[in-house]
Order: C-alpha cells, then sequence, then structure tokens
C-alpha cells in the first residue's frame, strides 16, 4: 500500500486549525466549497469537485490534536479502502500539521497527482489561518491544464 505525507508549520493555534478539520463551515474554507455532513465520529462528509462526489466517515477525533478519516465511496476508485489522518502538534510559535493519506490501492501517476494536490490544499489551511482566506476547489491551484 502506498502513502502521501506532508508536514506544514502553520501561526496559529491547533484550536483554530482543528475547527477548519471539523466542520463544514472549515471545511469549504480550504478544500471544497461544496462540503456536507462534518460532525463527530461516525459522520460522513460528502465533498464534491464538479461532477465527483468523495465521501469520508470520520472516525477518530482529538480535540485540537487528531482528526482521521476512513473513505467511504466508491470515488475515485484509488482511494477505496484509504485513510486520512491530520496530527497537530501545537508548538511555541506554530501548529505543525503532519498529514497522511495512506492504504492507497497502487502508486501510480494519480497518486503523484494527489500529493501535489494534497501539497496545495495543506498550503491553503495554512493560508486561511494566517491571512484569513484559503483557496478551496474551484479557486484552488491548479496543477494540470483540464483541471
Amino acid at each position: 500500500m502506498s502513502e502521501i505525507k506532508h508536514r506544514v508549520g502553520i501561526k496559529g493555534s491547533a484550536e483554530q486549525v482543528y475547527a477548519l478539520l471539523t466542520t463544514d463551515v472549515g471545511l469549504a474554507r480550504w478544500w471544497t466549497r461544496d462540503t456536507r455532513g462534518a460532525g463527530g465520529i461516525g459522520s460522513i462528509i460528502q465533498f464534491r469537485f464538479a461532477d465527483t462526489q468523495v465521501d469520508f466517515e470520520v472516525v477518530e477525533l482529538i480535540p485540537q490534536q487528531l482528526v482521521r478519516w476512513h473513505h467511504s465511496g466508491n470515488m475515485p476508485a484509488n482511494w477505496m479502502g484509504s485513510k486520512i489522518v491530520f496530527e497537530l502538534d501545537q508548538q511555541d510559535k506554530q501548529t505543525v500539521l503532519l498529514f497522511s493519506h495512506y492504504d492507497w490501492q497502487k502508486s501510480d501517476d494519480f497518486l503523484a497527482h494527489c500529493s501535489t494536490k494534497w501539497g496545495t490544499f495543506l498550503m491553503s489551511i495554512k493560508e486561511c489561518i494566517e491571512t484569513g482566506t484559503g483557496k478551496p476547489y474551484p479557486h484552488d491551484i491548479h496543477i494540470d491544464f483540464d483541471e
């Protein structure tokens, strides 16, 4: 199984970052504006990107420390069964966000594409906290001509 991993330092509190990861309003500020269903453990969050809906079940929440999701939909196919973890470490002047998207079906060009896109979305979290404005889909950074 393959994995994507990123680490970002954010000038803000773990509480601020955690709110962006656990509420519809927060998620819509950095990933995709069309977000529904965020809530407690067992909730299914639906993220829409044009014609594609991506669903994740919330499986673990530790306030200001950890958010864990399990892919529960059928799109995209390579994500089936994959898991996402956001680990937060509040330090003196920043919160370190360690992101992992693991248990991919295979390592291929799509995984490479998603790794780059995840990097841009994690920078969107950073911008959201540090400047007040993120870059969620459809206003995200495009890395391909056909996005």
